[in-house]
């Protein structure tokens, strides 16, 4: 997903992309979806802790990271991993997550006896796995490493629950296609850069449409209420809040806020019409909304 004043850049050298998990993976085929067009290096990470510390050590390094599912909702580390850390949202990307089993050529569903996935990627398909009791269901750490395991290994009998790229890019062959429960299901990314590189990563303010802040309110009565009600008066489009308890502040709690608007001059009046009712309020990122769920 290239916006018009990102596609100059097309044709530098890679970009070079952390990631958590390995190739293959859902956050490798999300970073190739939304750089799609340019040419890209994946770094990979055994954790999303991992991922933070990389990017920390190069200032040129960029990350992908989900935010949020459709089905598992907000994934709550994630959050509060880059409020503590420098990095700043320069985009995001939604992509559908389409679950594949795969396993080596010549093999077929009943000669299964063993499935290997994620713990949540086995549990999205629970419906169409059950339907196969021969296959006894393994969790893994990764569903990409899966189908990495099974191929060079040469696992007869085992199968994969993975991406449709994992599968071939592991040279598996795909039994069943779209075998999750749920159709309707969505994964959100970030992109996440260094603040020295943040400025030429962001689309320019025409194209600026949505933001993310967090922020903590005094512990006063209808703080959150003022600051909803001043967002609306500006035309600002909530479009998710997400609280967290503060540790060591009983029942005070950490607001992260995301923000759609059609006018980045009125959104940035907003933000400072709420600053003063806040505290340690701050702009994670100002990018374009991504409008690809389909």
């Amino acid at each position: 997903m290239i916006t018009s004043d990102r596609l100059h850049i097309a044709g530098r050298r890679p970009k070079r992309i952390t990631i958590q998990g390995v190739a293959g993976c859902y956050h490798d085929a999300a970073a190739r979806g939304y750089f799609a067009g340019e040419e890209i290096d994946t770094i990979q990470c055994d954790s999303f802790q991992e991922m933070f510390d990389t990017l920390a050590a190069d200032a040129s390094l960029l990350g992908i990271m989900a935010i949020e599912n459709t089905i598992a909702g907000s994934l709550l580390q994630n959050h509060e991993l880059l409020r503590a850390s420098n990095m700043q949202i320069v985009g995001e990307y939604k992509m559908r997550i389409s679950h594949t089993l795969a396993a080596l050529p010549g093999q077929s569903i009943d000669e299964l006896t063993e499935v290997n996935s994620h713990p949540m990627a086995l549990l999205q398909c629970e419906q169409f796995l059950l339907r196969h009791p021969n296959m006894k269901m393994i969790e893994t750490f990764d569903t990409a490493g899966s189908a990495k395991e099974i191929a060079e290994k040469g696992l007869t009998g085992h199968a994969a629950v993975c991406g449709e790229y994992a599968a071939n890019l592991y040279g598996l062959n795909i039994l069943e296609r779209s075998i999750e429960t749920n159709k309707r299901n969505f994964t959100r990314f970030l992109i996440l850069a260094d603040p020295l590189i943040a400025g030429e990563e962001r689309p320019s303010e025409r194209f600026i449409d949505k933001s993310s802040v967090v922020f903590t309110l005094p512990h006063d009565k209808g703080a959150l209420s003022k600051v909803l009600t001043i967002l609306s008066f500006y035309d600002i489009n909530l479009t998710k809040i997400q609280s967290m308890p503060i540790l060591g502040r009983e029942w005070e709690y950490r607001f992260y806020i995301d923000l759609e608007f059609d006018s980045y001059s009125r959104y940035r009046q907003a933000v400072d019409a709420v600053r003063p009712l806040t505290n340690d309020l701050r702009i994670l990122g100002e990018y374009t909304a991504c409008k690809n769920e389909v």
